[in-house]
């Protein structure tokens, strides 16, 4: 009961990250830079696998989820919560295409479908055309932001798996230290220069990276290797689902129907993928 509590509490952890986003007055420019700054940091100081094993192979990855990291906060500073996380979800239609060439990985037939219906769920979310709102400024640049979250992760899984291949156990760490930093540096010059930090600005960028996402990550890897990948997946599908959720409750932001009915197949899909052997 313990490890499934916990990945519960990582998946509502995830599933803040948008309300959190929404919730500060910094720029979209300042909130990518800082928390990205604040991660690269915690992880180099606190967790030694991220100092070691530095070499050519984690760059290309690095790049991938630099550009992941900083186009969901643009895609969700300017278009609604729903939108960004659900888009952003779409990350396996993408692996499944990319897995061919990559990873050599082959398509299967029973994939087909889940590309069909993820697609079909993407479309919706895209065409549905949300209304101008005080945290949805620019739904449909947003949009396409969050669709490009969804292309970068896919690339930036793909190049994990890789670096796993060649690398020892937790290989993939400095890549992800080196993501954040570059994330960090890129932003930076537009993220300055920065007239005052507000107690909840700090607030809101040091849950965002030592709560929302370090100690969710700390309790999805504790609780991962205990539970069944099927149980693991669908407790895991919180997050998309509870986003949104976070984002009424504290900013009263309603999606439109298409965004809900795209995110529901899009998540449907996604647990019916996780049940295949």
């Amino acid at each position: 009961m313990s490890n499934r509590l916990l990945l519960i509490a990582a998946a509502t952890m995830f599933s803040t990250g948008g309300a959190a986003i929404q919730a500060a007055s910094l720029t979209s420019w300042q909130i990518a830079s800082f928390r990205s700054g604040i991660a690269a940091l915690a992880l180099v100081v606190l967790v030694p696998a991220a100092r070691r094993g530095w070499n050519w192979r984690l760059w290309p990855v690095a790049i991938t989820y630099a550009v992941t990291l900083v186009l969901f906060v643009l895609a969700t500073r300017l278009t609604t919560a729903a939108n960004a996380i659900f888009l952003q979800s779409t990350a396996p239609l993408y692996l499944l295409l990319l897995a061919p060439l990559l990873l050599h990985e082959p398509i299967r037939r029973s994939d087909v479908l889940f590309i069909a219906a993820v697609a079909a769920g993407m479309a919706l979310v895209l065409l549905g055309g949300e209304r101008v709102a005080a945290t949805a400024p620019n739904p449909a640049l947003g949009n396409r932001f969050a669709a490009g979250a969804g292309l970068a992760w896919a690339l930036t899984v793909s190049g994990l798996r890789w670096i796993g291949r060649h690398g020892a156990e937790n290989a993939s760490m400095p890549a992800v230290a080196a993501g954040n930093l570059l994330a960090f540096l890129v932003c930076l010059p537009a993220a300055l220069p920065m007239k005052t930090m507000s107690a909840a600005d700090i607030a809101v960028l040091v849950y965002l990276r030592v709560f929302q996402i370090g100690l969710a990550y700390f309790f999805l890897t504790r609780a991962i290797r205990y539970v069944a990948a099927f149980e693991a997946t669908a407790v895991l599908l919180l997050e998309p689902a509870m986003n949104p959720v976070w984002t009424w409750l504290v900013h009263h932001e309603e999606p439109g129907w298409q965004a809900i009915a795209g995110g529901a197949i899009i998540i449907a899909a996604t647990l019916k993928k996780g049940t295949e052997k």
